[in-house]
């Protein structure tokens, strides 16, 4: 547990050398990069993977404005600094990546280079918040807008179970956009699913727990606070991000085959907007929660990339 800025967070670590630092999204914790811990350890690096604020065994302050870009790249910058180091690799995935990108855009000179997963750069559109921005294109039921109101997709959630809840959302391969319905919103039958096979009882079991423990609350006010994410950012509207970058995405995505993503990432909007952008990477077959699924494989991206440096 360290104290980094206001809050108390808990990391995950092992091994020594050059710092790794993984982020997760939701609905994870540190737990997500397990596989990537313990490869990057035996590799001869500094593996650290944080429970961001807001789950697992870190704080979680109750209002959504205390999750903005600002706070939660604060957190970041504060453990950068507890760990002694000058420099990090960043690994990112969901909405660890997006943060990732928003610590390429602030402290820029903490990365020594970053790869993201699933999540490439969003560049900040200067006239339209994202909330409302989402709601005119895909309509109230698209995820991101149902989980907007305070205490409406918790309570869903609680009707349904948190096992049950996140072994549909862990499970889903579905590609396109996750809309959420007022009746039964995360498609759970009495028939229960199998768990894929990168996904055990016991790692179920965990993430439960932590969630059982914590709350959804804390992972749920990142999307509240996108708006205010918005105003904020407005400094750097049109700024490059300018550190070296390998972007991984699996062909069923559910960010990926959203409309319009395929077409930034592939047409010269990503490179355009992220110039030291080095690699693109699809991995065919794969969904969302691709360093679980195909663990072995994108450690070795992640690893042909950072052993440059």
């Amino acid at each position: 547990m360290v104290n980094v800025n206001g809050i108390n967070m808990h990391i995950a670590e092992k091994g020594q050398g050059p710092v790794v630092l993984f982020l997760h999204g939701f609905p994870e914790i540190w737990y997500t990069w397990r596989h990537q811990i313990t490869a990057f350890a035996a590799l001869g690096y500094r593996a650290v993977a944080p429970d961001l604020r807001g789950y697992g065994d870190s704080d979680a302050p109750a209002s959504a404005e205390c999750y903005t870009c600002h706070h939660v790249v604060g957190d970041v910058v504060a453990l950068v600094e507890s760990l002694g180091a000058d420099q990090v690799f960043v690994v990112a995935h969901d909405w660890g990546a997006m943060i990732g990108w928003y610590l390429c855009l602030f402290r820029p000179d903490l990365v020594k280079a970053y790869v993201s997963l699933t999540v490439p750069f969003r560049p900040r559109h200067p006239a339209m918040k994202p909330v409302q921005t989402m709601r005119a294109l895909f309509g109230d039921d698209y995820y991101m807008c149902r989980f907007q109101k305070p205490g409406d997709i918790e309570s869903e959630i609680a009707k349904y179970g948190t096992a049950e809840v996140l072994k549909k959302i862990l499970s889903d391969r579905k590609p396109g956009l996750p809309f959420l319905p007022k009746e039964n919103p995360f498609g759970i039958s009495p028939n229960a699913s199998e768990l894929p096979s990168w996904l055990s009882e016991d790692d179920l079991r965990f993430y439960a727990a932590k969630f059982e423990q914590t709350g959804f609350a804390g992972g749920l006010n990142y999307y509240r606070a996108m708006d205010s994410n918005w105003e904020l950012t407005s400094p750097w509207n049109g700024a490059q991000v300018k550190v070296p970058v390998k972007f991984i995405v699996g062909d069923l995505d559910m960010v990926y085959t959203t409309p319009g993503v395929k077409e930034y990432v592939h047409n010269g909007g990503f490179k355009k907007d992220v110039p030291f952008l080095e690699e693109t990477v699809v991995m065919e077959g794969v969904a969302h929660f691709i360093n679980q699924e195909r663990a072995e494989e994108v450690n070795s991206h992640i690893h042909d990339f950072i052993s440059k440096f």
